[in-house]
C-alpha cells in the first residue's frame, strides 16, 4: 500500500520554477548514467511534473520524469498527459518505481508541509533508500506563486543544505521565508534554535546593505550574502546563483536542536 495521506494538491503553473532551476545545476543529473527524476506529490494536475520535464530536458535531454501521487484519481487525469519521458503512478514515501530502478532526484515540494514534524526524518529515510549513489532527495516548500521558497537537499548521508529562493524586487525582509521554511525547520524558527539566529542576520545584511538598492535588488542581495559569509556563517555558491535570489548554507549551521541522521 501507498505510504503516506492524500495532502491538497494544490498546484499551479510556474509555482516550482525555483526549485526546478537549482535542480538542473545538480552534478548527480549530468554524471549518472540513468537520469530518473521523481516528482513526489504533484498535486491535482500533471503541470509541475510537465515542467519539470521541459527544464531538465536542457541539461539532459534523455530525463525520464516519473511523476508519483498517493491519490488515485489524480493519477488517472494526469496519465493522459503522459508523454515520452513523462508518466505518471500511483504511490508515496516509498516512491514505487520498476524494478531495479532508482531514481537520481526525488522532488518532495509542498507535501511534508501538510504533515506532522514528527514523520519528517522516517519519510526523509525512506524516500533516500529509493536513490541512486550520489541522488539527491530536494524536499521543501513554497508560497502559491513560486516567489518564496525554501528546500533541504538530502543524501545518504542525511541533509547537506538549505537553500533559500526569493523575488528580490520590493523585497522588504527575507525572513519572510520563515512561514515558507520545510517542516523540519518551520517550527524551530524561536530564540535558541539555529535557523531563529540565521534568519535575523539575514535581514539584518539585508537591512545594513540597503543603500545598495539604488543599484538593484540582485546587487543589494549578493552584498547580503557577503555579509553573511564574511561573518562565518557557511554560505556555498557564488554571484551567479546570489543574483537569481537564491542563498545555500551548510546544514550544519541551521539544523533544529537534537536532531539527528545517524
Amino acid at each position: 500500500m501507498p505510504i503516506g495521506s492524500i495532502t491538497r494538491g494544490t498546484t499551479g503553473t510556474n509555482r516550482l520554477r525555483r526549485i526546478d532551476r537549482w535542480i538542473a545545476t545538480l552534478p548527480v543529473l549530468r554524471s549518472t548514467d540513468s537520469p530518473l527524476v521523481v516528482d513526489l506529490g504533484y498535486g491535482a494536475s500533471a503541470t509541475t511534473s510537465l515542467e519539470l520535464h521541459q527544464r531538465l530536458s536542457r541539461v539532459r535531454p534523455d530525463v525520464e520524469i516519473v511523476g508519483i501521487e498517493i491519490d488515485p484519481a489524480r493519477v488517472k487525469l494526469a496519465s493522459a498527459s503522459a508523454r515520452p519521458g513523462v508518466s505518471f503512478r500511483i504511490g508515496g514515501f516509498e516512491v514505487p518505481l520498476p524494478a531495479g530502478q532508482k531514481a537520481t532526484i526525488i522532488r518532495a515540494l509542498n507535501v511534508l508541509r501538510q504533515y506532522d514534524e514528527s514523520v519528517v526524518l522516517e519519510s526523509w529515510r525512506l524516500m533516500v533508500s529509493r536513490l541512486q549513489p550520489d541522488g539527491v532527495l530536494v524536499e521543501g516548500t513554497c508560497n502559491e506563486v513560486g516567489r518564496v521558497a525554501s528546500w533541504v537537499d538530502v543524501t545518504a548521508h542525511g541533509p547537506q543544505t538549505l537553500t533559500i529562493s526569493l523575488r528580490l524586487a520590493e523585497l522588504e525582509k527575507p525572513s519572510i521565508v520563515a512561514e515558507r521554511l520545510p517542516k523540519v525547520l518551520i517550527h524551530r524558527n524561536v530564540p535558541g534554535e539555529k535557523i531563529h539566529a540565521f534568519l535575523l542576520e539575514l535581514d539584518r545584511h539585508w537591512q545594513f546593505n540597503a543603500g545598495l538598492a539604488v543599484y538593484g535588488p540582485s546587487q543589494r542581495w549578493i552584498a547580503t550574502a557577503d555579509g553573511l559569509r564574511s561573518d562565518g556563517w557557511p554560505i556555498l555558491g557564488g554571484r551567479s546563483r546570489w543574483k537569481l535570489g537564491e542563498l545555500t548554507v551548510s546544514w550544519d549551521a541551521i539544523a533544529p536542536l537534537g536532531f539527528g541522521w545517524d
